[in-house]
């Protein structure tokens, strides 16, 4: 108790003041006395937990001033890293199927595409998609403190603790507040742990046993182009090499304009675009 206590004051020296903790089943009393508060656990085996009993209430309270009534209300969450025709696809062919669509941006920065950037080019990218609200992402949806697998790409059994938390707290508190009623997916041929993910999604989306309406997953084939599902990576490896007219027909103009300007403004050799810190924009 007292090496928490000191911790939390540390982070607090440090301004961090909104704090998670993944931990141990029957460590959970322990925190308790610290002020956390549990939002979620795999029984027998981790909660998490943070230092507020109300944030993720109100964090929810804020989402329900957004809904939209239909029968069929549905959600994407996307990282767009870079935005894609792939992903621009994926929210169409959503869209076309609901009633109203959400769409959550990662929030998490852990490439050269800036948070905001990804955003700018998600909204310009989708103006003419109609029924969709684009959201920022948060805490409480894949990122570091829901889902620290996903961004690290380490397979071990407790990826499946974390997938399981991660869409425990999306069924439970952020579903019902936006009312939905559907998840998409795009398929998933390249990114092990993406595929895994969207496995277990259907599990946890779909179960019955938890005390929330059951979210049907859908899975939208992906765009191709000259026979190769369009993705991020695929946009990312030839950003590598400054290969713009092979990055055009799979991005849209806002997309590629950003590029453009990111090569312009940093030119070079082919053997120093390959070891360029800027142009490193693989994901961990």
């Amino acid at each position: 108790l007292t090496l928490a206590t000191e911790l939390i004051n540390l982070a607090w020296e440090r301004h961090c003041t909104h704090l998670f903790i993944y931990t141990k089943t029957e460590y959970e009393a322990l925190f308790k006395q610290c002020s956390f508060s549990t939002i979620a656990s795999v029984p027998g085996v981790m909660v998490l937990m943070e230092n507020s009993a109300t944030r993720l209430k109100r964090y929810a309270e804020s989402l329900a001033t957004l809904r939209h009534e239909g029968k069929k209300i549905g959600c994407i969450v996307m990282n767009a890293n870079p935005f894609t025709n792939g992903h621009r696809y994926l929210i169409q062919q959503a869209a076309a199927q609901c009633d109203w669509l959400h769409l959550f941006l990662v929030k998490e920065d852990t490439s050269r595409f800036p948070y905001e950037d990804r955003l700018d080019l998600v909204l310009k990218g989708t103006t003419d998609i109609p029924r969709l609200t684009v959201h920022r992402g948060s805490e409480y949806i894949i990122s570091r403190a829901t889902f620290p697998c996903y961004f690290i790409k380490e397979q071990s059994v407790i990826n499946h603790c974390y997938t399981e938390i991660d869409l425990k707290i999306f069924r439970q508190y952020l579903a019902p507040a936006l009312g939905i009623t559907h998840r998409f997916v795009g398929t998933e041929p390249f990114c092990t742990v993406t595929a895994q993910y969207n496995l277990d999604m259907r599990f946890w989306l779909e179960t019955p046993t938890l005390p929330a309406p059951p979210i049907t997953l859908v899975e939208i084939e992906r765009l191709c182009f000259q026979e190769t599902p369009i993705s991020a990576s695929w946009v990312r490896k030839l950003l590598v090499k400054h290969d713009l007219t092979a990055i055009a027909p799979l991005v849209p103009d806002a997309t590629l304009r950003y590029l453009q300007g990111m090569v312009e403004r940093h030119p070079g050799s082919a053997a120093a675009r390959q070891k360029s810190p800027v142009l490193a924009t693989g994901e961990k």
